[in-house]
């Protein structure tokens, strides 16, 4: 028998099937369109979504000469913070879906901010507020399609992350798992509930919100090419990670290098408030015990970066093109690229800042830019461990990485070298999706234990820069942010009147 993952991720939808050793069997995969209407605003079509869920799951069970019969469990991994309203009666979008990466609601934010500033419900939710976060994208969608409170406030028009939206399309069950509502910034972070005083705040109605349950345990059973096998495991996608990667002992750490970049550190069974940019969120809770938490650094631009030079400058012709183009030079030749498209994430939080490509001279070449695009991620990697490091108190020994960018083995030697620890790659470097399989199974005891469920290392790189370069290319770093800083100057949250 296997368990079934469903992996739903900013630009794509994967299928995967796997077998009791962590054998990935099958997978299929397909894209979906990337919307931006305005400046700053990223869009999705839900039934799109849920249309290329439907497809791959086929394709993954046809692959592997298999049906609905043969799967134990099945898991969901997602994008986080991605907003979709729909209609209970008709199951359909009421909306686009406003995706995490969307800036839109930088007025509606510094609004609720004015009085007591970003960190306003921090003490409740362990979440600064910008425009990153589910609640503001509810609040903003109520405000402009007044139409829609009606409903929502009996409970017709239902809010969800991508995680709900495909839970009841499979199951018919309006739930989400704690990792995914702790990145709404609405649930309270110690009760695990929907917290009153923010939603008041916000003025959204707790009747369109779905429940809230463990990550691991009963969420209800599919039909259709699933019929009758129980979802029995959610994690939104960085979490998902941190759990496929072992990371079960306070102190571990992951950073995964996607579309955007994030790092998660285990903390235990107590939420750490951060004083150093940081969030604080759910890493997972198997039925009813204790949740276990994290510190998160979360960067928006990484892997996208990638894309960008592939398809917006044509400067490669497909993103694995990049390395190559990158090592084509001895070094970056003093050129730095602060890829703040959407502002800049953890630890600044500053949705003032915009892109620039500084340092620029008749020497530079376009491998220069390709090699400061790389060089970026690890950068910025770096500015989160050390805001992790000041939070947490500990000093790591290594970093666990995952995502498609760690098959480019100059940026993991690079950033091995700028943080100057180790760096170690798993020999499936499917985390994401192993994770939610991994969950999903323990549930139902496909296995049955923590222990059964790691992931071998694959590879790993060791720093080997002199401490004198590291440092000094670092500064350089730090001068090259501050220039992009202030530049959509509508504030210190800001969006120019456009967006």
């Amino acid at each position: 028998m296997f368990v079934a993952t469903i992996d739903q991720g900013t630009t794509s939808t994967r299928c995967l099937i796997v077998d009791h050793e962590g054998r990935i069997v099958s997978s299929s995969q397909l894209e979906h369109t990337q919307h931006f209407p305005r400046p700053g605003w990223v869009e999705h079509d839900a039934s799109e979504i849920w249309a290329r869920t439907v497809d791959v799951i086929d394709g993954a069970l046809s692959s592997a000469g298999l049906t609905g019969t043969d799967i134990d469990a099945i898991g969901i991994t997602n994008q986080r913070e991605t907003t979709i309203l729909w209609d209970k009666e008709t199951g359909t979008p009421v909306c686009p879906a406003i995706v995490w990466q969307d800036t839109r609601t930088a007025a509606l934010c510094e609004r609720l901010a004015r009085d007591e500033g970003l960190d306003r419900f921090r003490d409740r939710c362990g979440l600064p507020l910008t425009t990153y976060f589910a609640g503001p994208k509810i609040a903003w969608i109520l405000e402009t399609h007044p139409e829609l409170r009606a409903g929502a406030e009996t409970g017709r028009i239902l809010f969800g992350t991508v995680d709900s939206w495909l839970l009841w399309n499979l199951t018919g069950i309006h739930a989400t798992d704690v990792t995914n509502a702790s990145r709404t910034m609405l649930m309270n972070i110690e009760t695990l509930e929907w917290d009153p005083t923010v939603l008041a705040a916000m003025n959204i109605p707790e009747a369109m919100l779905p429940d809230i349950r463990p990550s691991i345990g009963a969420f209800g059973t599919a039909t259709g090419l699933l019929d009758g096998v129980p979802v029995s495991g959610i994690l939104g996608d960085q979490q998902a990670a941190l759990f496929g990667q072992g990371c079960f002992e306070p102190g571990d750490a992951k950073n995964t290098y996607g579309t955007g970049c994030f790092m998660l550190q285990n903390t235990g069974t107590r939420p750490v408030p951060s004083r150093n940019g940081l969030l604080t969120t759910v890493a997972y809770k198997i039925d009813d015990e204790p949740a276990v938490y994290a510190l998160e650094g979360s960067i928006a631009i990484a892997g996208a970066l990638v894309q960008w030079l592939r398809d917006n400058m044509g400067i490669i012709e497909q993103s694995s093109d990049v390395e190559a183009l990158a090592a084509s030079v001895s070094d970056n030749g003093d050129v730095y690229f602060v890829p703040a498209f959407s502002g800049l994430f953890a630890p600044r939080w500053r949705s003032d800042a915009r892109g620039v490509i500084v340092g620029l001279t008749r020497y530079s070449t376009s491998g220069h830019i390709a090699r400061a695009a790389l060089e970026a991620t690890a950068y910025q990697t770096r500015e989160v461990l050390e805001a992790m490091r000041a939070d947490s108190g500990v000093r790591l020994t290594e970093l666990r990485v995952d995502g498609g960018m760690v098959a480019n083995e100059l940026l993991m030697q690079f950033q091995a070298d700028v943080l100057g620890v180790a760096v170690a790659r798993p020999a499936n470097a499917e985390t994401t999706a192993m994770g939610a399989a991994f969950a999903a199974g323990l549930a139902v005891g496909f296995w049955r234990e923590l222990g059964e469920v790691r992931l071998e290392e694959g590879q790993r790189w060791s720093p080997s820069m002199p401490q004198d370069q590291r440092e000094a290319l670092y500064e350089r770093w730090k001068e090259a942010v501050e220039r992009s800083l202030g530049w959509n100057a509508a504030g210190s949250l800001g969006a120019s009147a456009k967006e």
